[in-house]
């Protein structure tokens, strides 16, 4: 209506306009007809008269015009009064126009509150190609969007209800099917949607359900999705190899799968339903039903024969809202596998046992669930402790704390590192340096199924034993590096493997020949082209390559040709390679040349030496002899009487005699001593009676210098065995040494102790003393040369060599200005022996 009353409008403007156009072409008309009167006024003449200010002249032609101009006034008259008229009646048209305007507006104010009224959404399409016309309340499918998003159902439905609107929406559109559906928004709310054709037009309205409905839709779905859900899960229940069952709140069996039925002999669980057919004996249905009772989940593992097999079950049921659920699983294999377990479990854990190598299992908890008696001697950790089943970190920090881990600058960095291996997939392996020495290696294997074994190897004799191999192998090879003997070593197979610097020399070896490893006949041809006797390394090469009957040492002495002389000799490893030493012997030979004869002219002369002392001695022993007697004579006054001064002058004869006799005694014995032809007659020697015999030989020299003696000799210290004229021969010398070192009017003192295990005979004076250089050259000859009287030297000597001739040792304490003390030490053990050996020969 609205559309037709704008059309009529429109017609009548035009109407209008081409009537104004009209009277504005006559207007035109009259203005120009104006102009060509004012030019012909001017070409003609002037006129009298004027109108409107204009000074008009008439002439013929001017009446013309002004004729035609009153003709266009009256048509200009009858065209303002029929534009009057128009006026009018568009006036009454734009009223009634407006009028109907204002209802339109009322109407459609009416409409959108109506469609305002209920959230809902209104889309229009005037045709199929047509862009569609919303109205409405867009946001209630995408708050915040566009109107046209709301036609983007994948964006904002479930994809089932977007596809399935978008198929509806083409199926009104393009045949005019009406429907009715509800949808569902990806938020969870639910939306009607209906699709009709009105007046040609495809028309769908989209409004959100009220809560109620939408409450339904919801339960609707659920229970869809709870059917859809228990015919898939009966399904896959059926195709499960456990028997599985459900009960009411009696107990009574309403649905089992298809395992259930096999299990106890049925066609399908309908058969075991209707049939009451139960799995469980009595005694295991009572127990769950009273589990069941409290509200409890029951789990309990029996035993039933089931298909003519005896079956171990786990049993689980628990209560439902209106019954109860169980499951049987068959764990015979698990029990059969559990029982070979554990007995293997057992098994291992006695060899672990019996390991010398520690072992400590955790578990995924990292408590301690398994340890040998290795570990617990290892760490020295209480049974009592190992027994509660301590975690990692504990038994770790008891060990920190008795000092016995590795010490570590952040402790808990690498105790978390050590952890690091619960959650690893392979081992790790650690070295542990303890504090008291030794070194672990710690070998961390993850479990299965979960937790980790430590193995602790004490590697402390293996690294030790290792670093001496290692030591040893560079101190051998320094060692034969730095020999100036020649070392070579052939292999069982006749091959160089190791030799020295100094082989090389010996023999001119190029480094590269040695670096290529070269076999022994390569050696024995270059060492036989410089030898003199080239046979001899037909043998060295025989002894080297094993050709001899028997692997035994030998020994050969080759000459270069450059004069040098060496001895070779083989020895036989155990690992049947064959040892090579070359010694260069040039040196030793040449010196053992001039040795040897040195040796011969020094036996010559002491061959020499011994005939003039036995020469000299023999021919002063006789005068000497001589004289002694007739002095004896003399003073006996045998042959008449003598005065005082003849009498002491016999006296010095005879004393004087007697001291050269001492000292050509002296001198014999020291030759007898060198040549090893002094003889001991070995028998009891009583010390007191031995002391006393050498005081006899020295009074009178004590008396010549009034020197004091004073006698520290027990009487009942015994005997020992010994020769007792080379022990008197001893205690003369030392008191005669004495005599000589006292000052006049000195003391000289006489000691003898029995020990132990052997005697001390000791002679000291108060002398001037001698310095520690002079005490140490005492029993010297070479002191003969120090300015000291030869008999004294002599003499001393003797007593070192007859002391050690018997077993013992000479002590000498001197000081200088304070004397000397000299201690003759003479062994018991060797003269309790002696007696025993003569004790049994007697027997």
């Amino acid at each position: 209506m609205a559309r037709r009353h704008w059309r009529r409008c429109g017609a009548a403007l035009s109407v209008r306009a081409r009537r104004a156009a009209v009277c504005a072409g006559l207007l035109t008309t009259l203005l120009a007809a104006g102009g060509v009167a004012d030019a012909v006024g001017a070409t003609s003449g002037e006129a009298d008269g004027a109108v409107d200010g204009f000074a008009l002249r008439y002439t013929p032609r001017s009446a013309i015009v002004l004729t035609g101009f009153a003709g266009l006034a009256v048509a200009f008259a009858l065209a303002a009064a029929a534009l009057a008229r128009e006026r009018a009646r568009g006036r009454m048209a734009t009223t009634a126009l407006l009028r109907e305007l204002n209802d339109l507006r009322a109407r459609h104010d009416r409409h959108v509150t109506l469609i305002a009224s209920d959230p809902q959404v209104i889309v229009s399409w005037p045709g199929r190609d047509s862009e569609p016309v919303i109205e409405g309340d867009a946001g209630i499918a995408v708050p915040g969007q566009s109107a046209r998003r709301v036609l983007a159902f994948g964006a904002w439905l479930a994809p089932s209800h977007a596809q399935a609107l978008d198929a509806a929406l083409d199926a009104l559109k393009n045949g005019g099917e009406r429907f009715h559906l509800g949808v569902r928004a990806l938020d969870g709310r639910y939306f009607e949607a209906d699709g009709r054709a009105i007046s040609g037009q495809a028309v769908f309205r989209l409004r959100e359900m009220t809560t109620d409905r939408q409450e339904l839709a919801r339960a609707r779905d659920s229970l869809t999705a709870a059917r859809g859900d228990l015919a898939a899960l009966r399904t896959m229940l059926d195709a499960m190899a456990q028997p599985i069952w459900l009960r009411d709140r009696e107990g009574a069996l309403i649905w089992a799968n298809l395992a259930y039925a096999a299990a106890v002999g049925a066609a399908d669980g309908a058969e075991v339903v209707a049939r009451q057919v139960e799995l469980l004996d009595e005694d295991a249905r009572r127990a769950v039903r009273t589990r069941i009772a409290e509200g409890a989940i029951y789990t309990g593992r029996v035993t039933t024969a089931a298909g003519g097999t005896r079956l171990s079950l786990e049993i689980v049921e628990s209560p439902g809202g209106s019954g109860a659920a169980g499951t049987a699983s068959d764990v015979t294999a698990l029990e059969e596998a559990r029982a070979d377990l554990e007995r293997l479990r057992e098994a291992h854990a006695r060899t672990l046992d019996k390991l010398p190598t520690a072992v400590a299992i955790f578990d995924a908890d990292k408590r301690l669930v398994f340890h040998n008696a290795a570990y617990r001697r290892l760490w020295a950790l209480d049974a009592d402790f190992l027994e509660t089943v301590p975690g990692d970190g504990d038994i770790l920090e008891r060990l920190r704390g008795e000092r016995k881990l590795p010490e570590q600058a952040d402790f808990r960095a690498w105790k978390r590192e050590l952890f690091a291996a619960y959650g690893a997939s392979a081992p790790q392996d650690h070295w542990w340096y303890l504090p008291d020495g030794r070194t672990l290696r710690v070998a961390i294997t993850p479990n299965p199924q979960g937790g980790v074994t430590y193995v602790f190897d004490d590697a402390t004799e293996r690294f030790t034993l290792e670093s001496r191999y290692n030591a040893l192998m560079r101190i051998q090879g320094e060692t034969l590096d730095s020999l100036r003997e020649g070392v070579a070593v052939f292999g069982s197979d006749g091959g160089l493997t190791l030799s020295n610097p100094a082989f090389s020399e010996l023999w001119e070896l190029d480094d590269s020949l040695i670096a290529s490893r070269p076999h022994v006949d390569a050696i024995a041809g270059h060492c036989a082209a410089r030898s003199t006797d080239a046979a001899v390394w037909r043998d060295i090469r025989m002894a080297v390559a094993g050709l001899h009957d028997a692997r035994t040492a030998h020994t050969f002495r080759v000459v270069r040709k450059d004069g040098a002389t060496l001895d070779c000799a083989t020895a036989p490893l155990p690992d049947g390679s064959t040892l090579l030493t070359v010694t260069d012997m040039t040196a030793s030979v040449n010196v053992e040349r001039a040795l040897t004869e040195r040796n011969e002219a020094l036996e010559k002369a002491s061959r020499i030496r011994d005939d003039f002392v036995h020469h000299v001695s023999y021919e002063l022993r006789s005068p000497l002899t001589s004289a002694i007697g007739f002095a004896q004579l003399l003073a006996e006054e045998t042959v008449g009487p003598l005065n005082a001064k003849q009498r002491e002058y016999a006296d010095h004869i005879t004393r004087s005699s007697e001291s050269l006799l001492a000292l050509i005694n002296d001198i014999l014995d020291l030759a007898s001593i060198d040549n090893g032809g002094v003889e001991m007659n070995m028998g009891d020697v009583d010390v007191a009676e031995a002391v006393a015999g050498a005081i006899r030989g020295i009074e009178d020299r004590l008396a010549e210098k009034a020197v004091r003696l004073r006698v520290d000799v027990p009487v009942d210290i015994g005997v020992f065995i010994g020769d007792a004229r080379r022990v008197r021969q001893v205690l003369y010398n030392l008191l005669s040494n004495a005599v000589n070192a006292s000052p006049e009017g000195g003391t000289i003192v006489v000691g003898a102790v029995r020990g132990g295990e052997d005697i001390r005979i000791s002679v000291a004076d108060d002398g001037p003393g001698m310095a520690p250089g002079e005490a140490e050259r005492l029993f010297s000859r070479a002191q003969a040369a120090t300015g000291m009287r030869l008999s004294v030297g002599v003499g001393l000597s003797l007593v070192g060599s007859f002391v050690e001739l018997h077993g013992g040792r000479v002590e000498v304490e001197s000081v200088p200005g304070q004397g000397t003390r000299i201690v003759c030490i003479f062994p018991l053990a060797r003269a309790q022996d002696k007696a025993g050996e003569a004790g049994e020969a007697a027997a």
